[in-house]
């Protein structure tokens, strides 16, 4: 803490918080000790798997509460946006609620921002034909497959002799899509991940039988939540991994391999027989080094077509068009055979009439253009969230290098707010919505005590949102620490009183 945090005249709500409070360090032991933790919990799909079989007579121990469950169909539980969307919903949310700040958006704003070219507001068929209204291929249309390719070997690849060609791209539906095509054609493998990681890969990996999934838990204190190169080679030879599965960039924590490092995994795939899927949706939002730049495995890989490293990106991130559904997975020519077989039983394919627009978004000139711009705009929102929280007492030791998250601690709240399952309860109550660092604890089989993960005491806030409504849930946050100051006592009912969820798994979106 600076000499200026420390003095008592300009003192942070935080630091006034724990000069006035008695220094005893209470935790919560037992998530039946906690509302909120039981909330979770009782949620459809987060009861402990091996424990649900009581609902039917035959188990002991935690169950799955009746939900009116058709014969048969089991709940894999939502991913961490559906279960706070869902819980807001309860409070009063919807979207478009002018009171409410949406923090836990996996998604950037979608309007025009400073600098950037002006969004796309008419699609004209006629210039494609009648063809445009069939189904498209199931590795989707020739032309944006070969733009797709073209921008990789513009953007990462023009010292490289052997370019990516439209054979090594397959699009799809969205970046979920993409996953779960390959996690189809994954053999009975042993898959590497680490925590946390994106809360889709959860249900993900728990729902693809044939392959085990292996987690590496990764430590601020030690690791500033990053796998080195060398753990990961130690990983996959101790653990005999055949595949590994990373976000790079990584969401929730911002963190990221580039340069040397990427280089190094791209070679390493190669020598120890484990193909690397990188998930490289944020590749765009780099908060370091010069502006308009952009990383990517793509950049060290020599022979796509011999490398056991596959790719994942499209629009939904770095173009900011969510809503579009138009992503992509890069690989090997015989990857995207086994792509094309399993999409055309998991989801058919894209929008041939969203890969006609996409076309003009892979334009080179734009994509440098809005990646300048994109950087520049969302810098300037970091670092403003950052000064923010550090003026609260809440100062990030790790900062992010990329996405648009913050990772953020809660240690060092007082009790009970040092619980992110509290604090995104007590924040709803203020009308702001975080996502609970518990969302992004992959743990398949929910078989943890939820007190004992390792991202308990963390929530993800997203600075995707424009900066008005980011201002008002950081408000939110500082009234929520406010609450539990010793003048206070008595005056609110924190973890206590919440509302229950009114209708679990409403329609509504989901995103990052």
């Amino acid at each position: 803490m600076t000499d200026h945090d420390n003095d008592s005249g300009s003192a942070s709500p935080l630091d006034k918080l724990r000069g006035a409070a008695d220094k005893v360090i209470q935790t919560i032991q037992h998530e039946s000790e906690s509302e909120a933790h039981q909330i979770f919990r009782s949620h459809p799909g987060h009861a402990r798997r091996h424990h649900a079989a009581k609902r039917r007579g035959d188990g002991d121990g935690d169950h799955e509460p009746d939900h009116d469950h058709l014969p048969g169909i089991e709940h894999p539980g939502s991913t961490g946006v559906i279960y706070v969307t869902d819980r807001a919903m309860s409070n009063g949310f919807h979207y478009g609620h002018p009171e409410w700040a949406n923090l836990g958006q996996g998604a950037p704003e979608t309007g025009d921002i400073p600098g950037a070219v002006p969004r796309p507001k008419h699609l004209d068929l006629e210039q494609f034909g009648d063809q445009v209204h069939e189904y498209a291929p199931n590795t989707g249309i020739p032309e944006l497959r070969k733009a797709v390719a073209n921008y990789y070997n513009q953007t990462f690849r023009q010292k490289h002799d052997k370019k990516f060609t439209a054979s090594n791209v397959c699009i799809v539906p969205g970046g979920r899509a993409g996953m779960a095509r390959l996690a189809a054609v994954i053999g009975n493998v042993n898959l590497g991940y680490q925590l946390p990681d994106y809360t889709s890969y959860e249900p993900l990996l728990g729902s693809t039988k044939g392959l085990t999934p292996i987690p590496t838990v990764l430590s601020a204190e030690e690791q500033g939540f990053k796998l080195s190169v060398d753990d990961m080679a130690r990983e996959i030879k101790g653990r005999g991994l055949s595949s590994m599965l990373l976000s790079n960039p990584r969401n929730p924590t911002g963190m990221m391999l580039e340069g040397d490092e990427l280089k190094r995994v791209v070679d390493m795939s190669k020598e120890l027989g484990c193909t690397i899927l990188l998930d490289e949706f944020y590749s765009w939002y780099l908060h370091e080094g010069p502006l308009g730049r952009a990383n990517s495995a793509a950049e060290y890989i020599d022979d796509i077509n011999d490398t056991p490293v596959v790719l994942i990106d499209g629009l939904t991130k770095g173009w900011r068009l969510p809503g579009w559904r138009v992503c992509w997975v890069v690989g090997s020519e015989d990857v995207i055979t086994a792509l094309n077989e399993s999409g055309s039983y998991l989801d058919g394919g894209s929008s041939h009439p969203m890969q006609c627009l996409a076309l003009q978004m892979l334009d080179i000139d734009r994509c440098n253009q809005d990646r300048m711009a994109l950087q520049k705009h969302f810098r300037a929102k970091r670092r403003h969230v950052l000064d923010r929280l550090a003026k609260m007492g809440l100062a990030v030791k790790t900062e992010p290098q990329a996405t648009f998250y913050i990772w953020l601690s809660l240690a060092s709240l007082p009790f009970p707010l040092n619980s992110g399952l509290v604090m995104f309860e007590e924040l709803l109550r203020e009308k702001t919505i975080v996502v609970p660092g518990i969302s992004f604890d992959i743990n398949p089989a929910h078989r943890r005590n939820v007190i004992s993960s390792p991202c308990e005491q963390y929530i993800r806030i997203s600075y995707g949102p424009p900066l008005d409504q980011i201002d008002r849930g950081l408000d939110a946050l500082e009234r929520v620490i406010a609450k539990a100051h010793p003048s206070q006592a008595g005056k609110h009912s924190l973890n206590r009183g919440y509302i229950r969820t009114q209708k679990p798994h409403v329609d509504v979106s989901s995103t990052k």
